[in-house]
Formats: structure tokens, sequence, C-alpha cells
């Protein structure tokens, strides 16, 4: 008799050395959070798999798997069977059982593949798959040999049980979230930055959002959508912190006291000292943004130069070398492009210069910097009166 199962693979994390079991436990904590809610489930570990059992009842593939492919670490997920008799018969017979459900009638190529963990096992690897091969073929003969590129593969493992599968649904990889510090995004609702924030999400960072907002200029329309944004963030985090920093008085400070051409830099260089304010409030140790060079004025090597010399903490910017059709089709990817062009502005847009500078010298961006005495006051306001809303 064969119980249903998810069969869950874990990419880089196997390499990890001996703090290995430190990703494991966190991402079993992540599989628990996602799924308790909805049954009596078991996580088994098995070297570099974790096997997922319902013991309530029969395992449903359809409720689990949408949510397990959030969760980062995960390399695939496998619904497949564990023979309770771990026979050559019962191997035999599962398989056929499990290629006539998978197949039908339809005329498809197949191979087997045979991993046997459990040196215990009398048949070698390459026996089992030839000999089950063998015998799904006597039974189906709709089906055909194919060993380079079959229509389907039947796997095979041989651990402490006999597990089968046939479908690899490949997940987003990564590392456990949680696993590798905290860093705060500045998070605007645009394309770039909700991507740099998942993708920093993926390699195990923690993450926080920093939006700056700016009424009358932006609307509460835009700080629903990037409020949105943050939400989607949290379908693969399980949690968000959103900081909405009122810069209205700062943004109007700076456009009468700076020279316009300028203006993005020193406003991105408040922005970048308020995020690092947050950053250190809340032990984090980075800064995320979503700058890719070249893309606009601001992000040549000399803006961004300019703009890194506000604060003293690292800035992560994992899109550095992305362009903008890249970018575009990850953010399709993780749903947040929809989100991202709703029609609203972010303070970024707003009395954006004609002809920006591309080029800034930084001596030149501090010297203006000196003279505007009420930077510091106006940024420390923001930041205290910082909205925070928990997703």
């Amino acid at each position: 008799m064969a119980e249903k199962v998810l069969i869950i693979k874990y990419g880089e994390i196997a390499m990890r050395g001996n703090n290995r079991y430190l990703f494991i436990n966190r991402l079993i904590s992540a599989i628990r959070r996602n799924i308790d809610p909805f049954g009596k489930y078991y996580v088994v570990r098995d070297p570099g798999r974790l096997i997922v059992e319902d013991r309530g009842g029969e395992l449903d593939y359809d409720l689990l798997i949408p949510k397990l492919k959030t969760i980062f670490g995960l390399a695939a997920i496998c619904p497949g069977v564990r023979l309770e008799d771990m026979s050559f018969e019962s191997i035999c017979e599962e398989s056929l059982l499990h290629m006539q459900e998978f197949c039908g009638d339809k005329e498809m190529t197949f191979k087997v593949d045979t991993r046997r963990a459990n040196k215990g096992f009398p048949m070698p690897s390459m026996e089992v798959s030839m000999e089950v091969g063998a015998y799904i073929l006597e039974w189906m003969p709709n089906l055909k040999v194919d060993v380079k590129n079959p229509d389907v593969t039947l796997h095979i493992e041989i651990r402490n049980s006999v597990y089968l599968h046939s479908k690899i649904i490949r997940t987003y990889g990564g590392l456990p979230y949680a696993s590798n510090g905290r860093a705060v995004s500045l998070l605007s609702g645009g394309i770039d930055s909700p991507v740099a924030t998942w993708m920093m999400a993926k390699r195990g960072v923690e993450v926080e959002g920093v939006y700056f907002h700016s009424p009358p200029y932006t609307s509460e329309w835009a700080k629903e959508k990037v409020i949105d944004l943050a939400k989607r963030i949290a379908d693969f985090t399980g949690e968000f912190r959103l900081y909405v920093v009122p810069f209205t008085e700062l943004q109007l400070y700076l456009l009468d006291n700076v020279a316009h051409d300028k203006l993005t830099i020193h406003l991105k260089r408040a922005m970048m000292r308020a995020g690092e304010m947050i950053a250190k409030q809340d032990d984090a140790l980075a800064l995320i943004t979503g700058e890719s060079v070249g893309q606009v004025a601001s992000q040549t090597m000399q803006g961004i130069h300019a703009i890194n010399a506000a604060c003293t903490l690292p800035v992560l910017r994992p899109l550095a070398g992305m362009d903008k059709q890249e970018i575009i089709n990850r953010a399709e990817e993780i749903g947040t492009f929809e989100i991202s062009a709703r029609p609203y502005e972010d303070c970024c847009t707003v009395f954006v210069a004609k002809h920006p500078v591309t080029k800034p010298r930084l001596n030149f961006i501090e010297k203006a910097e000196h003279r505007l005495t009420e930077l510091d006051r106006l940024l420390d306001e923001a930041v205290k009166n910082a909205e925070v809303i928990e997703l």
C-alpha cells in the first residue's frame, strides 16, 4: 500500500557544513508555518530531503503545493508516494500503478531513474531501473523507453522507505528566510525596488521596507500600491514591516535650496540617511535599493557614488547588472508587476528636473548640503513621525 507524500528537495542548503542543521530547522519552521493551519502534518527528515506526510488522512497536493512554493530555500517539490512494503515486487506493482495514473493510455516515452541511498537494499540502482522499466513495458504497450529525452521520468528513491515520483515542481531556491541577517529596503511603488527586496529575501535576508510619502504630491492610492507590494512580498516572507515616512516638508525644502538639476541626488541621499536611521534602530546591517547601473540619470556610477556616500551601512543592489526587461520578467514571475504598473507616482518622480545631472561630483554635493541647516532636523522629524505597518 502506498501513502501520498510530498518530497521536498532543498538545493544549496545541502552544501552547508556543520551549520546545515540550522538552515534545515528554519526551513522546517517555515514549512510548518505555511501548512499547519490546514491539517495534521508531519515533516520527516531524510538526508538531502524533507518528506511531508499527512497523519490525519490523505494528503491533498492541490492544497499544500501552493503553500510550499513560496518558501525560500526549497529547490523542488515532488508529489509522490511512500511504500510501506520495500520489497522489489511492491516497487514494481506501485511503479506500474503510478505510471498508469500518470500516463493513462497515451503514447509516451519514459525512463526509470533509481537512487539507492539505502545500501542495504539487495539490488543495485541500475538493475532496479532496468527491471522496473521492463515490468512497466509488459503491462503498458503504449509506452516506449527513451533514456535521453523521455516524456516522463519515474524516479525511485530507496531510502529508509521507498519513494516514487514522476513530477518535479521547481521552486525559487535560495536560503531560508531570516537566516542571513536583516536589511532595510527603500521600497517605492516602481517595478525595481520590490524585485530587489524579494531577491535579497531569497538569499535569507530578513527584509523591512521604507516608503517615502509626500502628500499631496503623492496620493493615498500611491501609498496603498506600496502596501499591496509589501503584502505580496509577505506572501514569501511570512511577515513584513513597512515604514511610511512623511517626506513632503523635506522634499519642498530641498526644492527651494538646492540646484534643480541635482535635486534627485540630494533627495536620494536624504532617503539613504533616513533609511539608515531606521536600520540602526532595528539592528539591520544593510540597506537595499532597486538601482540598476545606468538605467536613469541618478544611477550612473558617479550618481551611485554620490548617493552611497550619504550613509555608512553597506548598500545592497541586487539589480545592478540587470537590464529593464530582465527586471520586468522577474516582477511578472513573482507577482509584483501588475501592482507596480498602477499609474500612481512616488515621490522620486515629483519635481524631476528636465535635464538632471548625470555625473555629480561628490565634493560639490556635500558642499551644497553643508548649507542646508534644516536638513538634519527635517530628517529626524520625518523618521520620528513614520507610520509603522505590520503585515
